[in-house]
C-alpha cells in the first residue's frame, strides 16, 4: 500500500513537471516567433514578352585593338602608360629602327639618281622628237631615245615604290595610336626584344559603345537573330540595361557547343567598364520562338539534402518554404522550373535563422 501511495505521488510529480515544462517550451517558442526577422523580398516576374535566358558574358569595347610590329628590334621608347588616354596619331612605342633607316637612306638616294636619269632622258626624248619631225634624225634613232626614257621612268617609279615600301614598315616601327582612347595594357617594356606579331599594347575607346559577348546554348539558339532585342544585368551595378544582338556565330564546332553571340549595348549614363560580366536574357518576338523564364538568385535558394527550394512570403508576413524544381544555371540565377508563378513574393536575404512559419519583416 504505500508503494502504491508513492508510485501515484511520483507519477503526479512526473506529469506536473511535464507540464511545466511543455509550457515552459511554448513560451519560450512564442517568445522566439514574437520576434520577426527582417527580410528582403523581391516579386516574381517572368516579364511582358517570352523570354530566353541566353547566359552570362563579359563586356568589351566595340572600338579596342591589340597592337603589334611585323619587325624585329629592341624598344627604344614606351611613352605611355596603363590608363592614359591617348589621341589618334600618338606614338604609343617605338621600336630600334637603325637597319630601316639605313634602308631609308639607301632608297632616297636611288630617288635622286633615279630622278636625274629620267629627267636627263626625257630631255633627249624631247630633242629627238623635234629632230625626227626636222626629219633630222631617224626613226630607230627616235625608237632608241624612246625606249632609254621609259626605262628611264620605270627605274624612277620603282624607287618612289622602294620608298613607300620602307614608309610602311616605319608605321611597325614607331606605333600609333589607331583611334583616341585609353591605353589598357602593355605587354612589353623599354629595352625589350620585340618581335613580329607579338602583342605589344593595347588600347580602346568607349566612344564607340559596349558590347557583351556571351555564349548561346544549342536548345535557345533556334529563338535568336540579328536584331534580338536584350535585357543585359550588370552584376556589379546591380542595374538593368538594354542592347540589340549585332553578331550570332552559325556554328559550335569549336565552342563545346555554345554559340558565340554579341550583344551591342544602347548609350547609357552607367559606369561601364570593359571586363565586368553580365546576364543576357533575350526577347523573343512570339511565343514560338521563345519561353516564359523564372530565375532567382542563387543566393535565396535554401539546400536541405537533394531538395532545393525558396521561402516564400505567406498571410501575415509569414516564411513559408516552397520546393522548386531547377532549370540551367545563367550566371548568379537560377531558373526555376516549377515551383513559383507570377507574382508570388520570395525572400532574397534575411538578418536572421529562417525557419518555415517564421514571423518577418519586410525591410
Amino acid at each position: 500500500m504505500k508503494n502504491t501511495t508513492i508510485y501515484k505521488s511520483f507519477t503526479l510529480i512526473l506529469a506536473l513537471g511535464l507540464t511545466l515544462a511543455g509550457c515552459g517550451s511554448d513560451e519560450k517558442q512564442a517568445a522566439t516567433t514574437s520576434e520577426a526577422v527582417k527580410v528582403t523580398v523581391a516579386d516574381v516576374d517572368t516579364g511582358d514578352n517570352s523570354t530566353i535566358l541566353a547566359g552570362s558574358g563579359q563586356i568589351t569595347a566595340v572600338n579596342s585593338a591589340t597592337l603589334s610590329t611585323r619587325i624585329m628590334g629592341h624598344v627604344e621608347s614606351l611613352p605611355v602608360k596603363i590608363g592614359q588616354k591617348v589621341n589618334k596619331g600618338d606614338l604609343l612605342i617605338s621600336i630600334n629602327n637603325v637597319d630601316l633607316r639605313a634602308k631609308k637612306a639607301q632608297v632616297e638616294a636611288s630617288i635622286t639618281e633615279a630622278t636625274v636619269a629620267f629627267n636627263n632622258a626625257k630631255k633627249d626624248y624631247e630633242r629627238f622628237q623635234n629632230l625626227f619631225n626636222e626629219n633630222s634624225a631617224s626613226q630607230k634613232e627616235l625608237d632608241d631615245m624612246t625606249a632609254h626614257y621609259e626605262m628611264a621612268k620605270a627605274r624612277l617609279e620603282a624607287a618612289n615604290q622602294m620608298k613607300n615600301e620602307v614608309n610602311s614598315q616605319f608605321a611597325y616601327a614607331n606605333i600609333r595610336a589607331p583611334f583616341s582612347g585609353v591605353v589598357t595594357n602593355t605587354y612589353i617594356d623599354k629595352g625589350d626584344m620585340a618581335n613580329p606579331g607579338v602583342p605589344l599594347v593595347s588600347i580602346e575607346s568607349a566612344g564607340g559603345g559596349f558590347e557583351v559577348v556571351a555564349k548561346v546554348s544549342e536548345n535557345n539558339i533556334s529563338g535568336i537573330e540579328v536584331g534580338t532585342n536584350a535585357q543585359i544585368l550588370v552584376k556589379t551595378l546591380d542595374t538593368t540595361l538594354t542592347g540589340t544582338v549585332s553578331e550570332l556565330s552559325a556554328s559550335a564546332q569549336n565552342t563545346g557547343g555554345q554559340y558565340l553571340m554579341k550583344v551591342l549595348m544602347d548609350k547609357t549614363e552607367a559606369k561601364i567598364l570593359s571586363g565586368m560580366y553580365a546576364t543576357v536574357r533575350l526577347e523573343a518576338e512570339n511565343e514560338s520562338n521563345g519561353k516564359k523564364v523564372i530565375t532567382v538568385p542563387s543566393k535565396a535558394l535554401v539546400h536541405k539534402g537533394q531538395l532545393t527550394g525558396v521561402y516564400t512570403l505567406g498571410q501575415d508576413n509569414v516564411a513559408l518554404l516552397r520546393w522548386l524544381r531547377l532549370g540551367e544555371n545563367f550566371g548568379d540565377e537560377v531558373e526555376v522550373l516549377s515551383g513559383l508563378s507570377k507574382g508570388d513574393k520570395y525572400i532574397v536575404s534575411a538578418e536572421g535563422k529562417l525557419y518555415n512559419g517564421a514571423k518577418v519583416s519586410i525591410q
